[in-house]
């Protein structure tokens, strides 16, 4: 008896510091906050949870039986790994994956510098009225749809009536002959996508580096200062050093959709020419052009369950590989 009184107690015991240190325990403490997280957490359930039970339509060969869609979904047969065959079996899949990867590491790592670059610009900018004015200006491409954007990219570049070719190239001596063909010519678009993107994202990527920046407790400058360091000094020694953390986790973000690519931009900016599709295809815009020729949903939900593992493995590969570097600045 009085061993299992003993056992009992202990039961108790540790019954009790689970509750005390537990979720249950979260709960009761912190009922209020968790009452008003409950809105976002149905949101957040609705729209990113629940419709991963549609990736099961990737292992199926979809089909239309009636406005049910639970009937179409049931009706339809399993076809397996069918639908991922789209990738291995083209004959493009090694074009489209190698374009899509390398236009997103371009991206990610010249965005960074860039970003950097013009936030530690703005915050050097004493008067405070230039400095928002240089940073709306920034800021301003954002808000631009790509269909804008795409317009503007084809009154400069558009051959026969395109500034380029009839404004400022001839300007420059350039013989009427020997104009580029910028819209029939695939090696001139990984620049031309990249300084597109680039003059769009910036102002929206350094804000967030200016925030940064801005919070950096300004008594480090004043020592640097202090002890005769230069400007450029305590960039490279306080700024930088600071801004890593910040830098790294954006980094790790932005691995995770290194399979997806921005529409608008392969396809409206490109006017979807078929003669640019060797160096300016990607994925999304492949899987477009074929869904609009097969209308096959199976094989778009395999597209997308491809991209979101493969982004989801190397977010995880990334934030190791970072972990072991220095445990500090990884994700989680």
């Amino acid at each position: 008896m009085g061993t299992t009184s003993s056992a009992t107690k202990k039961v108790d015991n540790v019954q009790k510091i689970i509750y005390k240190h537990g979720f249950l325990y979260e709960l009761k403490k912190n009922k209020v906050l968790f009452i008003m997280m409950l809105p976002a957490l149905v949101v957040l359930f609705l729209n990113n949870y629940l419709p991963m039970a549609g990736v099961l339509i990737a292992f199926k060969n979809f089909k239309y039986f009636g406005r049910n869609l639970f009937e179409n979904f049931a009706k339809s047969e399993w076809v397996g790994l069918e639908n991922f065959e789209f990738f291995t079996a083209t004959p493009d899949a090694f074009t489209i994956t190698r374009n899509t990867l390398l236009y997103n590491l371009a991206f990610i790592v010249i965005g960074l510098i860039v970003s950097v670059f013009f936030a530690i610009i703005l915050n050097e900018i004493k008067g405070k009225y230039k400095s928002k004015f240089y940073q709306a200006s920034m800021f301003l491409p954002y808000f631009m749809s790509w269909i804008v954007v795409s317009y503007l990219v084809f009154a400069l570049l558009s051959e026969e009536q395109g500034f380029v070719n009839k404004s400022l190239l001839p300007a420059l001596g350039m013989n009427v002959d020997s104009l580029p063909s910028w819209y029939g010519d695939p090696g001139k678009w990984p620049f031309i996508l990249t300084i597109v993107n680039m003059w769009k994202f910036t102002g929206y990527n350094c804000v967030v580096y200016v925030a940064a920046i801005a919070g950096i407790d300004q008594e480090y400058y004043e020592a640097a200062t202090v002890d005769g360091a230069s400007r450029f000094y305590q960039i490279k020694k306080i700024t930088l050093p600071l801004l890593t953390p910040l830098m790294v986790i954006l980094t790790l973000l932005a691995v995770g959709r290194v399979f997806y690519s921005d529409f608008g931009l392969f396809f409206s900016v490109t006017r979807n020419v078929g003669a640019l599709y060797d160096t300016t295809s990607v994925i999304d815009t492949y899987v477009y052009n074929a869904l609009r020729n097969l209308n096959d949903v199976g094989m778009a939900s395999a597209a997308g369950l491809y991209q979101s593992v493969c982004g989801f493995i190397l977010v995880l590969g990334s934030n190791l590989l970072v972990r072991k570097i220095d445990p500090d600045k990884a994700l989680f």
